[in-house]
């Protein structure tokens, strides 16, 4: 997929000072790479790009066919068997996605250097999600959590947010499942 400002929104040299530039996305999935290399074809939309928004999380959260439950802040809450994620809106002007996993187990006060390494093994190693230990809980217990956050000021369409979704679902699930087996944590 590329990005370009459509045909009569570019600016060029009798445009100075114009700023208002709107974007168009092809799909170039089919295509032959001589076809794209020289333009001859011609791409489609995929969609609208919005704003980031509670609703429109739930939304690409049925798509995937994802319960979940609303709290009062408006993020959403999905729990499986080991673990649960929360989907939210963070940032000074609600535009970042934040997913957060959280594993239901926690590890022991006494074992944060381990519980540390563990974390650090996974954040060296992998590029998405990105794991850290949480305060002391009131019974002495860490919790662990793996978070990923995408800022999107500048909006996003249908299609990429369900993609977005999807891909920190499943790399909670792994970091989860590492924790219990090569973790060695949980």
């Amino acid at each position: 997929m590329l990005w370009w400002p459509k045909r009569g929104d570019s600016v060029g040299e009798g445009d100075a000072g114009h700023s208002s530039v709107r974007w168009a996305v092809a799909d170039y999935s089919g295509a032959a790479p001589d076809a794209v290399a020289t333009g001859a074809i011609v791409p489609r939309q995929c969609g609208a790009i919005e704003p980031i928004s509670s609703d429109r999380i739930a939304a690409a959260l049925d798509r995937l066919d994802i319960r979940y439950i609303r709290d009062a802040d408006g993020d959403l809450l999905a729990m499986w068997e080991r673990h649960a994620v929360l989907f939210g809106i963070e940032g000074p002007v609600d535009e970042i996605l934040v997913i957060r996993a959280r594993p239901h187990a926690t590890v022991p006060g006494d074992w944060a250097q381990r519980a540390y390494e563990a974390v650090n093994e996974w954040n060296h190693t992998r590029r998405f999600n990105k794991a850290y230990v949480g305060d002391l809980n009131d019974v002495g217990q860490l919790p662990i959590y793996s978070e990923v956050q995408w800022p999107l000021v500048a909006g996003v369409h249908e299609a990429q947010l369900v993609e977005f979704i999807e891909c920190a679902v499943a790399v909670s699930e792994c970091f989860v499942s590492w924790l219990h087996d090569e973790g060695a944590l949980l």
